[in-house]
């Protein structure tokens, strides 16, 4: 509405040059809204499906006293029987509050970031498709910065078992940390390694999926792809090519930032009990605790196989999710081949 008052209110200087910056203008705020819904649905979809993976994760990651014991299935079965099947879901409602303006903000800026690299830096790249890369890694650290205290709150109501609550609804999760652990800074406890996590994880997810999609509208288009005509290429990926690229791109950007993942998660919920607070003195000496204590396959990757099993299908489902909605609406999702 203020765009439309602005273009009134400037009529006396009406030119053809002006109502074309007008309409361009119109039209990249009308494409950035669809983006940001299609791809804040598109990562609820992905984080729903595997809320329980995601919940066990937490409790093995950051070694529940109930569940450090117990393996993926095992565990996810002690949940159920221990608490509730809904259990399962426990801390999803703080994700769904978070996952929309996370992903919104994240599929967004890697198009508009994309879009203006490539102009920038034209084609004389040392390394093929190497924007796309920044502009993923780019796009990941925008979002996890507007986003990352709905993780910290998230993570603290997984961690919680039924009969041990401290905290009781996402508000008074965010006040009690906030009023009793140090102000806004302990919502962002653990945000220093998730920052250097985001860049490999991001950057290598949409790096992968971008390179991954070119090689087969490249080189094998009659088994992954179909024509359509209003797309750069005239091509676009059917549905069984996008869950495979979206899986492996998932699975090699886990890969690379794992232990820097797990590193936040101890350092997210030092604070609820007194023996994990040394978990709160800071990265490095973060580190350093989980290697010395744990060493790598047992504390820097711990969990890393339930890691694999909810990372591969939810990298798919988003990435899948936000370019068939992005079809759905016309919009343009081939590339240069």
């Amino acid at each position: 509405m203020a765009t439309v008052s602005f273009i009134i209110s400037i009529q006396p200087y009406d030119t053809p040059s002006v109502r074309s910056f007008t309409i361009v203008q119109i039209l990249i705020m009308q494409t950035c809204h669809r983006l940001r819904s299609i791809a804040g649905v598109a990562g609820m979809c992905s984080k729903t499906a595997v809320a329980p993976l995601d919940r066990i994760k937490i409790l093995l990651q950051a070694h529940s006293i109930h569940y450090k014991h117990l393996g993926v299935f095992s565990g996810l079965k002690h949940i159920v029987k221990k608490e509730s099947f809904f259990a399962l879901y426990k801390g999803n409602g703080a994700q769904m509050v978070r996952i929309f303006p996370y992903a919104a903000t994240q599929f967004t800026a890697f198009e508009v970031y994309k879009k203006y690299l490539g102009k920038a830096l034209g084609t004389n790249l040392p390394i093929k498709h190497a924007d796309k890369f920044i502009a993923g890694a780019a796009a990941g650290v925008t979002a996890v910065t507007l986003t990352y205290p709905l993780d910290t709150i998230r993570a603290r109501l997984a961690f919680q078992v039924t009969g041990e609550h401290r905290y009781n609804g996402i508000v008074h999760t965010a006040v009690t940390i906030f009023r009793t652990e140090g102000g806004l800074r302990a919502l962002y406890r653990g945000f220093v390694p998730t920052l250097m996590g985001m860049v490999p994880y991001a950057g290598f997810s949409f790096y992968c999926f971008e390179m991954l999609k070119f090689v087969c509208m490249k080189y094998a288009p009659g088994f992954t792809c179909k024509k359509c005509d209003r797309n750069t290429g005239g091509l676009v990926l059917c549905v069984p090519a996008k869950l495979l690229c979206g899986g492996f791109a998932g699975a090699v950007a886990q890969s690379f930032s794992y232990p820097l993942d797990v590193t936040r998660r101890r350092m997210q919920l030092a604070m609820m009990n007194p023996e994990t607070a040394k978990f709160g003195m800071g990265m490095w000496k973060t580190l350093s605790i989980i290697y010395n204590e744990n060493g790598i396959m047992k504390g820097l990757y711990r969990g890393m196989s339930i890691n694999y099993l909810r990372a591969i299908p939810m990298v798919a489902v988003s990435f899948s999710t936000y370019e068939v909605l992005k079809q759905a609406l016309k919009l343009d999702t081939g590339m240069k081949i």
